[in-house]
């Protein structure tokens, strides 16, 4: 088993599941999500804190990730964690897309890129800063804001991307009340950004 798992034939799966993307460029949209569990970043704010230990996700084979992303109607699946480029992406990526899925990836960028990706959102953690590949990839960057200070970090990463990536500046769930006023008025000088929200936190959905 070990070496399926080094390979990426079978994978720590979290949580996979059915729902509306609730944030960044794609809010909205219908769309499987794959939840691997394992990272170690470590955010104190972190909302999928549960998924942090890979050791208590048993590897599922991908053909069963696979067959259970097709079992639903929508061609979208967005592959998340943890941090999902801890392990090797290329056959789950390779599978989805012979089924003519477009794959998204949401990352902090911490781990070397790896598997075909339709769609990078790159969201960068200050205590483990992206690798420099990602930033001329990255077709959106989503900064999550816990204070005013955090501004510094998105213009730092700000300056990093592509001219064409888009620019999210997201507040922490459980800081929003105090920081949305902070966001609000930043975009509305700074208006290269623009605001994310968790929707699918506000209608009580996964």
């Amino acid at each position: 088993m070990d070496s399926l798992l080094d390979e990426g034939y079978m994978l720590p799966l979290a949580e996979d599941f059915y729902t509306i993307q609730g944030e960044g460029f794609h809010t909205g949209k219908a769309a499987y999500f794959i939840r691997l569990g394992g990272c170690d970043i470590g955010c104190s704010w972190c909302d999928s804190k549960y998924s942090w230990n890979p050791k208590l996700f048993p590897p599922v084979h991908i053909d069963t990730i696979i067959a259970r992303t097709l079992s639903h109607p929508a061609r979208a699946v967005v592959i998340t964690g943890g941090e999902p480029l801890n392990y090797p992406l290329g056959p789950l990526c390779n599978g989805l897309k012979k089924e003519g899925m477009e794959i998204f990836l949401e990352t902090s960028g911490s781990r070397p890129l790896n598997g075909t990706i339709d769609w990078i959102c790159l969201s960068p953690k200050q205590n483990r800063p992206p690798l420099p590949e990602f930033y001329p990839v990255a077709h959106e960057l989503k900064i999550i804001i816990t204070g005013p200070l955090d501004m510094e970090w998105a213009e730092f990463n700000r300056r990093k991307v592509n001219p064409d990536c888009h620019l999210f500046l997201q507040p922490e769930w459980s800081r929003s009340t105090a920081v949305l006023p902070h966001i609000v008025s930043y975009i509305k000088a700074n208006p290269v950004w623009k605001l994310s929200l968790q929707t699918h936190k506000f209608i009580n959905i996964p």
